[in-house]
């Protein structure tokens, strides 16, 4: 199964390691959020219904959240099952046998029906994998297992809370190991704020309505901060010589530096852009926006902010990407991106956590590594990088 943004979100969570279970046993834990619960508004019945055939945490959930944590893969590897030839065609397809529903939730929200269907697409494969593991046991298993579990201790109650508003019946309830839900894999607290009744039958359904579904994508996606009339990027070409240091600004400036669109057409008048070389020079460049960010919002990974953009172009008939991938170059695993962290933020160049993810802030901050030193400022974090920075602290 693909990783999921709250996979991602979990991480948060195991950074440190497997958590220890909390004091007392499973039934002790849940009853310890009876009170809790019934504040939010759920009632007795609905919180001994939704624990009725539950008796303890699921091992292979908490097993899970172990081998979670040392996932790792670089980005040309996500992008082959994320954007393969297979999903283009079922989009596209899914695309025109949902035409006016798509028509209609552009219309209002502003958002692609490209972006939506990418984002059904890489989250549920058209919302024909949505996960089956009951979502109360999943976070059940979460909150009880871990030192830190308020994050899914949270999901939880907010899960309690979408049984007693009778959007779904608990054995419909289903989602990934990491609470997850329906086609869209919201976590429960997204859920609440989030999902939208499109289709008019009064309740929000992101388990069987493709229309609920898909319209809590763009909701979603707007409360994000989604521009309408603004794409997440473009791949490009740069010159020769190009100065890698202003790699922020307007479209307009980057058009005027001699930086050109692969596909031909040229790049807007108007917006700001910024530069991503996910494979550092030699690989895919690309301009992305404001809009990039707002795909990240629903999951960190830049991986799947490229993958989601990618898929949205392609099924909207857009090539492929024109420049190769670095296939089997060298890159650093997340003990390495950590190291690397630490050492930029012992230079006073990064601040945040040193989690060993890459991301926007580690790509600043090696980009003002890297002008420090008078090197290409890609903001790629490679392993030679590393080298240089720890052996002359």
């Amino acid at each position: 199964m693909r990783v999921s943004r709250t996979a991602l979100i979990l991480a948060l969570a195991v950074l440190t390691g497997p958590g220890q279970a909390q004091d007392g046993d499973f039934s002790g834990f849940v009853a310890s959020l009876r009170s809790d619960a019934a504040a939010r508004g759920v009632s007795q019945r609905t919180f001994d219904a939704a624990f009725a055939d539950l008796r303890g945490p699921d091992p292979d959930v908490v097993a899970r959240t172990r081998r979670q944590g040392e996932f790792s893969r670089p980005v040309w590897d996500y992008l082959v099952g994320a954007v393969s030839g297979a999903r283009i065609a079922k989009g596209q397809a899914q695309g025109k046998r949902l035409a006016d529903t798509l028509a209609a939730i552009e219309a209002k929200t502003g958002v692609p029906r490209a972006i939506v269907l990418a984002f059904w697409g890489v989250e549920s494969d058209f919302g024909a994998s949505a996960g089956s593991l009951p979502t109360v046991r999943a976070l059940a298993s979460l909150a009880y297992a871990r030192h830190r579990g308020s994050l899914f201790r949270d999901e939880l109650l907010a899960a309690l809370q979408i049984l007693e508003n009778g959007d779904i019946e608990p054995a419909r309830m289903v989602g990934s190991w990491a609470g997850a839900m329906g086609q869209v894999q919201f976590l429960p607290s997204v859920y609440l704020k989030e999902a939208v009744d499109f289709d008019g039958d009064g309740r929000r359904d992101i388990w069987r309505s493709e229309a609920d579904s898909l319209a809590s994508i763009a909701h979603y996606l707007r409360s994000l901060g989604w521009k309408p009339g603004l794409s997440w990027g473009y791949e490009v070409s740069l010159p020769k010589d190009f100065d890698l240091t202003r790699y922020r600004g307007p479209l307009a400036d980057f058009t005027a530096r001699g930086v050109r669109r692969t596909d031909g057409k040229p790049l807007p008048a108007n917006g700001e852009a910024s530069l991503f070389l996910p494979g550092g020079l030699g690989s895919p460049v690309f301009l992305i926006t404001d809009n990039f960010e707002v795909i990240r919002g629903y999951n960190t990974s830049d991986s799947y902010a490229l993958a989601i953009g990618h898929l949205a172009d392609r099924l909207a008939g857009g090539p492929a990407l024109a420049a190769p991938w670095p296939n089997g170059a060298a890159r650093l695993d997340g003990a390495g991106l950590k190291r690397l962290q630490a050492g930029l933020a012992a230079q006073g160049l990064y601040v945040g956590e040193q989690d060993g993810r890459a991301g926007p802030k580690l790509r600043e901050a090696v980009r003002q590594y890297q002008i420090r030193e008078g090197l290409p400022a890609d903001g790629y974090a490679r392993p030679a990088l590393l080298e240089r920075l720890e052996a002359r602290p």
